[in-house]
């Protein structure tokens, strides 16, 4: 099972500072149906109360303190120790995190900093706790859980933590030159939608490797992947992946199939309607015809289909 680390106020669990939770219905009723969660709360875990007094990032100099309204109990040493007890504990079997917006110590980002009087504030910091768990595995999928409401973030998210559990998976099975070569041609056509260069790359970069290089080798490549994938993929780049996937079917389809696999690529391109149209016509005709090749392609199905990702980009 994939395992997915959270902010557990996202759980619905209240131990937020009001005693209140945030609970996301899409982690809870929607993803929740395919992974596991493993929950962290850094403020109990450290010994904070529930309820307990606000706490917020206030720069002191060059120093971030996590303390009370009135600079009492500065926190931001424990909740970075404790970050880095989490990674050492958990970050080998989680394939993604989902943090808590704005907190000052679970926000990935635009998380508010005062200065020292609190007569102004900036929107530049990052949670404490989130910057421990991210500087420990900087490949890690990680999102907050106001960024899912993005239908593009939210597919772009899911997708990374599939991928991420694939490759660990092989990890732990053990990396060999054909099975890491076989992963890289299964993903082609989805790295190739996120980042064209980076396909071509990546590609010479294994097609170059020798055995014993494999173990340096497979490092560089997941960081290419992860970061290749790191950003949604753009309408240009899903639309000139999916002309290569049309490439297949030259010989195979009918003059009017053609034509409909044709208007539905160009109605995705211009706008019209959602990548799942498309797809869906070449998943089809690859079924028809039986495409070993194009069958095992992850881009088809990067996560399961009952998530309904692709309907809205």
């Amino acid at each position: 099972m994939i395992k997915i680390g959270i902010s557990a106020c996202l759980t619905g669990q209240k131990v937020r500072f009001d005693s209140q939770h945030k609970r996301s219905d899409f982690c809870m009723n929607e993803l929740g149906q395919h992974v596991e969660y493993v929950p962290f709360c850094p403020e109990v875990a450290i010994g904070m109360s529930i309820p307990r007094p606000v706490i917020r990032q206030v720069q002191v100099g060059e120093t971030i303190k996590v303390c009370h309204v009135d600079g009492s109990n500065d926190v931001a040493s424990k909740l970075y120790d404790y970050g880095q007890t989490v990674a050492a504990n958990h970050l080998d079997d989680l394939s993604g995190y989902v943090f808590c917006a704005k907190s000052p110590s679970c926000g990935m980002e635009r998380v508010k900093v005062y200065n020292e009087t609190a007569t102004w504030a900036t929107y530049d910091g990052v949670g404490v706790f989130a910057k421990s768990i991210m500087d420990s595995d900087p490949l890690l999928p990680c999102e907050e859980n106001g960024r899912l409401n993005d239908a593009h973030l939210r597919e772009n998210f899911v997708m990374r933590v599939f991928v991420y559990h694939a490759w660990k998976t092989l990890v732990k099975e053990g990396l060999t030159l054909h099975n890491v070569t076989t992963f890289h041609a299964k993903h082609k056509y989805l790295l190739m939608s996120h980042k064209y260069q980076a396909y071509k790359e990546l590609g010479r970069l294994l097609g170059d490797c020798s055995k014993e290089a494999l173990e340096s080798v497979s490092k560089e490549y997941i960081a290419g992947l992860m970061n290749a994938l790191a950003k949604p993929a753009t309408r240009k780049a899903q639309t000139n992946t999916l002309m290569h996937l049309q490439g297949y079917f030259k010989k195979l389809l009918s003059k009017l199939e053609k034509q409909e696999l044709c208007e539905a690529i160009e109605q995705y391109r211009i706008g019209n309607v959602p990548l799942y149209v498309p797809l869906t016509l070449l998943s089809h005709h690859t079924r028809i015809h039986d495409l070993e090749y194009l069958k095992d392609q992850v881009y088809f199905s990067p996560y399961p289909n009952e998530l309904k990702l692709r309907f809205g980009i």
